[in-house]
């Protein structure tokens, strides 16, 4: 499964080069000023309910308690899940009102910070971010570095040009390039397949990596790649929003949860944010937070740290 792996101005300008004009849905009033580094506070989205929830306030670390905000590391590139809106400051998306609505339980409120993907976890076990969010596939070899929060639940998705012009089989995609993620487990995959391959004799899957999914999307449109693998929300909502140019290619496959990482050593903020997750299904916010983005298919009633 993807380690995460993310239409928005981030998939908007993506797409430029592809002549493709996208709608952006729905937005968080979290702004985080410029687009590498910005920050900025966040109330707690609209989808949130219910107010503060003392007992699970009070698992909240000190130093959080502090500066009252918890700060987010989010690679905002990843619609529908994380990404930016049309001013280019604004970080929305799923996992942004799942989280300020947990932020909102514990009597705080999330601060975002863009960041590349693949230096979250790093930021979080350095004390950079609190916590991060941003459509990590829960593994043990994660496990192994920070607590995991499971919150929702996702697998891959093949997609390909409109009509799958250079008839992609997913399962024999030798000598094929594929656009994928970096950072992302979906590599592993890709890895995996292309090794079959040669051990089979035949050509290498070329595996074409970008940092921002956005690019990853647009080489597709584009015809620079024959086809790409991400997380199936992000992958099926590329598809909805690319105006007809773009198809989900074969069925969604190694679903796996989702979650938010936390510090290895702060197990009890870990613990109240899952908390705070299932009061949240309780008070319909959960539900509410992935209706509107679509993805009601992924919920999950097994909130866990570390599952």
């Amino acid at each position: 499964m993807t380690s995460r792996l993310r239409p928005a101005a981030a998939l908007v300008a993506g797409l430029a080069t592809a002549g493709l004009a996208l709608s952006a849905c729905g937005s968080s009033s979290l702004d985080t000023g410029s687009s590498s580094s910005s920050s900025s506070s966040s109330s707690s989205s609209s989808s949130s309910s219910g107010g503060v929830d003392p007992a699970l306030a009070a698992k909240v670390p000190q130093k959080i308690k502090d500066k009252g905000t918890i700060v987010v590391g989010s690679d905002a590139s990843y619609a529908p899940n994380e990404f930016l809106a049309d001013d280019g400051k604004t970080v929305q998306g799923m996992d942004v009102d799942l989280f300020n609505a947990v932020a909102a339980k514990l009597g705080l409120k999330a601060e975002f910070r863009n960041a590349g993907f693949d230096t979250i976890i790093l930021g979080v076990t350095s004390g950079k971010f609190d916590v991060g969010v941003s459509s990590f596939t829960i593994n043990d070899e994660r496990k192994k570095q920070v607590n995991m929060v499971s919150y929702f639940n996702a697998g891959t998705q093949w997609a390909v040009k409109k009509g799958n012009p250079k008839k992609v089989d997913p399962a024999n995609a030798c000598g094929l390039s594929i656009g994928v993620q970096k950072g992302t487990v979906q590599i592993d995959d890709l890895t995996a397949r292309s090794k079959k391959c040669t051990d089979a004799g035949k050509p290498a899957i070329k595996q074409v990596i970008d940092a921002d999914q956005s690019k990853v999307t647009a080489s597709v449109i584009s015809g620079k790649t024959d086809a790409m693998l991400a997380d199936s929300p992000v992958g099926l909502y590329a598809v909805k929003q690319t105006g007809g140019q773009l198809e989900a290619l074969g069925d969604i496959y190694d679903a796996a949860p989702y979650g938010f990482v936390v510090p290895k050593d702060e197990t009890d903020f870990a613990q109240a944010i899952a908390d705070a997750l299932k009061a949240m299904a309780s008070d319909g916010s959960y539900k509410a937070a992935l209706d509107k983005w679509g993805n009601s298919s992924g919920a999950i009633t097994d909130f866990a740290v570390n599952p």
